[in-house]
């Protein structure tokens, strides 16, 4: 990759200068077009000018000819206005006319309109007059008689009063007795009431007490004494019944244990069986690979050979002997090559095969056997197998050593030669010694081995299998007695569940006597209560009936006094009625002739005022009458010279008019001529932005071929080059395809060697620094690690230490406190394994009398005490400033609260207890009380006590 990274960056830098190159021949042509661009521009900018100057002549025609319009205009405006003023003063004398004119019909209206109104005058004052005259009559005849009406009226209201005063005091009379009856009915009212309450309560007390009485009847005591009775007759037989399911639950939880400790200990025993089998499975293997070495049958050329001719799989002359016990070494040392032999039926049909073998060495064996006799001191004696190979060993003695063998040098026979035991061969005038390397050293020996741990693996085997069918039959029998125990314990949960029920039906049974005892003496209180009622109810409604009459007699008589009260109402009533009739007819006459003589007086005085109103109007219109008939005498002189004035001004009107129309012509010319000249300087305007457009678009241009030239200078300068430096290295003539065409050669051949690792030289010296460095941290971590493990040695020694210190004494404590608490009995610790660093811890206890193999078989007292033990015994190892126990003695009897109490006084004196308890025996053993209340879910609250006061009433009681 290293290699492959500098060739691409070797073909990275040509391609740079050849990409600068091609770049600065691009910026040379885009110079060449930029030179011609700004050619064309410069004429462009010539010919806007051009245009300019005609705008700029237009403009200056314009001008002056606005200043020509507005001369015109102001006279064409002054003479406007002397055609409006001549108009106004025509205007101004025809209305004065038209006034003249108007003025003199409305002074001939209004002298008609006042001749007429002074007549209509006259008729209207003679006819007041005459009004006048009859009303003053008709008032001098009423005065009389309204006087007369008066006198009458007073008669009559004093009759009305006197009528009034009689029924007032009626009314009086009336209310009076009013009362009395009101007072009366409502006594008798209230009694009737106040019977009618009592007598129902006088029925409800009596159904009540017949009530009472049927519910007394009802309510048997005796029965609920009887059954609760048999209830608690049920709850003993059950508790009894409880024990005995106690008794068999803990014998199959026993028997459970038991199974379980069986299959554990053939668990054991299988994992050692399938332990040694593996370590023979593997020591089998490593024999084998070591034989396949030693007898030639690793990879090679005779290998090859052989598995040519289906001869690679055939048994090995090593494989089929069977030598005499320590004779091994000698029988190889004679064999030599021989060992690796392949046993076949035919050897010498093989030879000419064995041309084909190229290199490497065999050895073929007849495996033909059979029985031959050989001298009993011969090596072939002490071989089972091949009879070639016993041949081949029927020439060698045997010696047990060097000095046996040197015996038998003179008995050689010829061809003859002695081995010893250890493998050293004599003949002759010879000696020979072989020793072998560690691969072919003890073939024999070892293919003894393999077969010896090939019948102990098939023995282990059969064993491992015989253990786990034991298991299985085990595993079976641990179900069932489970099953049993699964049963005894749900017997003893619904043996639980009865013993409850029945002592909530106990305690029902005894609530309901209770509550039945309590209603009979409610009852019994009640009725002696209604009794009571009853009499009072009774003598109550007697004396509610006699008020009651006499309320009825004193009604009686105010209903005659009521019936003459009314008799009396009417009379007065109809006598209050007739003289009020009459005074309202006298006031009415009265009144009515009263306001006809006052309306008389009204119209008088109203005429009066009238008639000297109008004799003052009649004055007005005298003098009106004269002051227009004067103002019409003057004629119409105003009108005449009015009109030779308006012959004046029309013809005024007229020279004014032909001026104001020689002014409007002047203007129109001018304004024709202003037209053309706006004419022109819009041609000329359209044609400098249709110029200046072409001017922008040419100068876009150069700026888009100087941006792009500045990009080509700003990439030769990205890559660290300069542009003048790389066109002075560049031919006047270059075609710049032929740069592009280099360039894309380039970058071909950058491609085929794509992907490259660029970082592969920097990665490779930084992968030696990091080798380099992670040597040094090996060594390091070396070091630390056999620092580490020697520092968890001493840890692992100091823990055992002082695990096994703590752990004595704390079992020697429990072994001393757990008498004291059980008045007997023993207890110890015993450690589950061997190892201090992982093993657990067992707490053994037997109180008295009792035999037990698991601390689950002991009743819930026993196990608290034990705990207890235990507790106090760590504490008396490692004292804490406090102990809390919570209702411990809860499950204890009397005999064993003493003995905890008296030990928790013992301990008080080295560690302060606070202990949570119901038991009274307890709490007489502590120091200070505080008591404790839930008066409200979920919050406890200290509850204050007096024990003097306490005592002191229960002395008292």
């Amino acid at each position: 990759q290293a290699r492959q990274a500098e060739q691409y960056q070797a073909l990275a830098a040509e391609r740079k200068v050849k990409d600068a190159e091609w770049k600065a021949l691009q910026f040379r042509a885009l110079d060449l077009q930029l030179q011609g661009l700004r050619e064309k521009l410069a004429q462009e900018e010539t010919r806007l000018e051009q245009i300019v100057a005609g705008q700029r002549e237009a403009e200056r025609e314009i001008e002056t000819g606005r200043v020509r319009r507005e001369e015109a205009a102001e006279t064409l405006n002054k003479a406007q206005a002397e055609v409006y003023q001549v108009g106004g003063v025509l205007a101004r004398i025809e209305q004065q006319i038209q006034h003249q004119r108007e003025l003199a019909t409305r002074l001939n209206q209004a002298r008609d309109e006042a001749a007429s109104a002074l007549g209509e005058l006259d008729q209207h004052i003679g006819g007041d007059r005459e009004k006048l005259e009859v009303l003053r009559a008709a008032v001098e005849e009423a005065e009389p008689r309204l006087e007369q009406l008066r006198e009458d009226d007073v008669f009559r209201q004093e009759a009305l009063r006197e009528a009034e005063a009689a029924l007032a005091d009626w009314q009086q009379r009336w209310e009076t007795h009013g009362r009395e009856a009101a007072e009366a009915s409502r006594a008798g009212e209230v009694e009737r009431t106040r019977v009618d309450y009592l007598d129902r309560q006088a029925l409800e007390a009596d159904r009540r007490r017949e009530a009472l009485t049927g519910e007394r009847a009802g309510l048997d005591l005796a029965s609920l004494s009887e059954a609760f009775e048999q209830a608690q007759i049920q709850h003993e037989t059950q508790k009894a019944a409880l024990d005995g399911l106690n008794e068999q639950l803990e014998a199959r939880k026993q028997a459970v244990s038991t199974m379980q400790e069986q299959q554990r200990t053939a668990q054991a025993e299988l994992a050692e069986v399938r332990k040694q089998a593996q370590a023979a499975r593997g020591r089998l293997s490593s024999l084998e690979t070591l034989q396949q070495a030693a007898l030639g049958q690793e990879q090679g050329a005779a290998v090859a050979w052989l598995k040519a001719r289906g001869l690679d799989s055939a048994a090995r002359v090593g494989e089929k002997l069977t030598v005499e016990d320590g004779w091994e070494n000698a029988v190889e040392s004679a064999l030599g090559q021989l060992i690796e032999g392949v046993l076949v039926e035919a050897p010498e049909q093989l030879v000419e095969a064995l041309a084909d073998l190229g290199e490497g060495r065999i050895a073929l064996v007849s495996d033909a056997g059979g029985d031959a006799s050989f001298a009993p001191t011969s090596l072939a004696a002490k071989v089972r197998g091949p009879l070639a190979v016993r041949r081949l060993l029927a020439r060698l003695h045997a010696a047990e050593d060097l000095a046996e063998a040197r015996g038998l040098m003179s008995r050689l026979g010829e061809g003859d030669s002695i081995i010893t035991r250890s493998g050293e061969r004599l003949g002759e005038g010879w000696v020979r010694v072989s020793r072998s390397g560690a691969a072919k050293q003890g073939a024999l020996l070892r293919e003894r081995e393999i077969q010896s741990l090939r019948t102990g693996i098939e023995e282990l085997q059969q064993r491992e299998a015989s253990l786990e069918e034991r298991l299985v039959h085990l595993r079976d029998q641990l179900l069932a007695v489970e099953q049993q125990r699964e049963d005894a314990q749900r017997q003893l949960y619904m043996a639980h569940r009865s013993v409850s029920e029945l002592a909530g039906q106990l305690q029902s049974q005894q609530g309901r006597m209770d509550t039945t005892r309590q209603r009979i003496e409610r009852i019994e209180n009640e009725l002696a209560q209604l009794v009571q009622t009853l009499d009072s109810s009774r003598e109550q409604a007697r004396e509610a009936r006699s008020r009651l009459e006499d309320a009825v007699v004193s009604m009686g008589d105010l209903e005659t006094a009521r019936q003459s009260l009314e008799a009396e109402r009417r009379q007065r009533t109809e006598a209050r009625d007739l003289a009020r009739d009459a005074a309202r007819a006298s006031r009415d006459a009265s009144h009515a002739l009263a306001l006809g003589l006052e309306s008389q007086r009204t119209q008088i005085a109203s005429l009066t005022q009238a008639l000297q109103r109008m004799d003052a109007q009649r004055g007005q219109l005298d003098s009106r009458l004269g002051e227009l008939s004067a103002q019409l005498s003057t004629g119409d002189s105003p009108v005449q010279a009015l009109e030779s004035e308006h012959q004046t001004a029309l013809a005024e009107r007229v020279r004014v008019e032909r001026a104001l129309g020689e002014a409007r012509s002047v203007l129109e010319g001018i304004d024709h001529e202003l037209r053309g000249y706006e004419q022109s300087r819009q041609q000329r305007d359209e044609q400098s932005l249709a110029q200046r457009e072409r001017i922008a678009q040419r100068r876009l241009d150069q700026q888009a071929l100087v941006l792009k030239a500045e990009q080509l200078v700003q990439a030769i300068t990205a890559e660290g080059l300069v542009l003048e430096e790389v066109v002075n290295t560049l031919p006047e003539v270059a075609d710049v395809s032929q740069w592009e065409q280099a360039v894309g050669q380039i970058d071909a051949r950058m491609r085929r060697l794509e992907p490259v690792n660029l970082a592969a030289i920097h990665e490779c010296g930084e992968a030696e620094q990091r080798k380099t460095y992670l040597d040094s941290q090996n060594t390091d971590l070396t070091t630390a690690l056999e620092t580490l493990e020697d520092a968890i040695r001493k840890i692992d020694r100091e823990t055992r230490g002082r695990f096994k210190d703590t752990f004595d004494r704390v079992n020697s404590g429990i072994q001393q406190l757990y008498p004291r608490l059980f008045g007997g009995g023993h207890a110890y610790l015993e450690l589950t394994g061997e190892d201090l660093l992982d093993t657990g811890v067992a707490i053994m206890a037997r109180p008295p009398g009792k035999r037990v193999s698991n601390i689950s078989l002991l009743s819930g007292g026993e196990k608290a005490m034990t705990a207890v033990a235990l507790v106090f015994a760590i504490f008396q190892l490692n004292p804490a400033p406090f102990c809390l126990l919570d209702e411990v003695d809860a499950p204890l009897d009397e005999a064993n609260v003493g003995r905890f109490t008296s030990m928790v006084k013992e301990m008080s004196e080295k560690v302060q207890f606070l202990f949570v308890s119901h038991n009274k025996a307890t709490m007489e053993a502590a120091n200070q009380l505080s008591g404790v209340t839930m008066r409200e879910p979920g919050v406890s609250r200290l509850v204050s006590v007096d024990l003097e006061e306490a005592a002191r009433l229960a002395g008292a009681a």
